[in-house]
């Protein structure tokens, strides 16, 4: 397994009572989404703020990381892009269990917050655990193999879709799919349209997102 760089903001208390783990997109790196820490640590003040960068350089993108290649993207083959996401699940979850007990906290003090390639990651790994995590926020995601999800669903955390309904890079089509997929596994999912919003993170959607999150990871 590959040990995973990061970048951490601590709780703004002193105090951590619970965390997020942010997981950027393709090409991008940990950085790209920890100055979400600013914004929210007003309103979760017992919250630390984690941001790793996925364990490969980017194909696409000298500068960035990936999770796993892109084969429309990068020109990989789905074997190398399938092979790419099971090794970054196992970086992914010992990433988790070495920041869990590091910061003292228990799964369900955990929620993770992906965007693009990261929202698939969460989406893929979060259910597989066996202690269900406080809750998952996927901006402009999709469900990889939605097929398997049922049968291999280990535990049911909430989810949040939140999904550009202008998105170029990931279809908006993926956040019903996805929606579709996780209800009949019995998750409890919720949903949330960026309205003009292309393959980013509208204000709305942010703000939806922290609804959730003081939700779940409220004492």
């Amino acid at each position: 397994m590959r040990e995973l760089d990061f970048g951490r903001r601590a709780a703004r208390s002193g105090k951590a009572a619970s965390a997020v783990v942010f997981l950027h997109g393709y090409g991008a790196d940990g950085a790209d989404l920890l100055g979400l820490a600013d914004p929210l640590a007003e309103h979760l003040p017992d919250t630390v703020f984690l941001a790793p960068d996925a364990p490969e350089p980017c194909a696409g993108n000298p500068f960035g990381r990936q999770w796993f290649p892109i084969p429309r993207l990068d020109g990989s083959s789905e074997a190398a892009a399938s092979a790419g996401l099971m090794a970054s699940a196992d970086d992914l979850n010992a990433f988790l269990d070495a920041r869990l007990a590091g910061e003292g906290l228990a799964p369900d003090r955990l929620a993770l917050v992906g965007f693009s390639q990261g929202s698939m990651m969460a989406l893929h790994v979060a259910p597989r655990r066996a202690v269900p995590v406080a809750g998952i926020v996927a901006f402009s995601g999709r469900l990889i193999g939605p097929e398997r999800l049922a049968a291999e669903t280990l535990s049911r955390p909430p989810v949040l879709l939140i999904h550009g309904d202008a998105d170029p890079m990931v279809p908006f089509a993926e956040m019903g799919a996805a929606g579709e997929a996780l209800t009949a596994a019995g998750f409890e999912t919720f949903g949330h349209v960026m309205r003009g919003t292309g393959h980013g993170i509208a204000p709305d959607g942010l703000s939806v997102a922290l609804t959730f999150l003081r939700q779940r990871l409220s004492a």
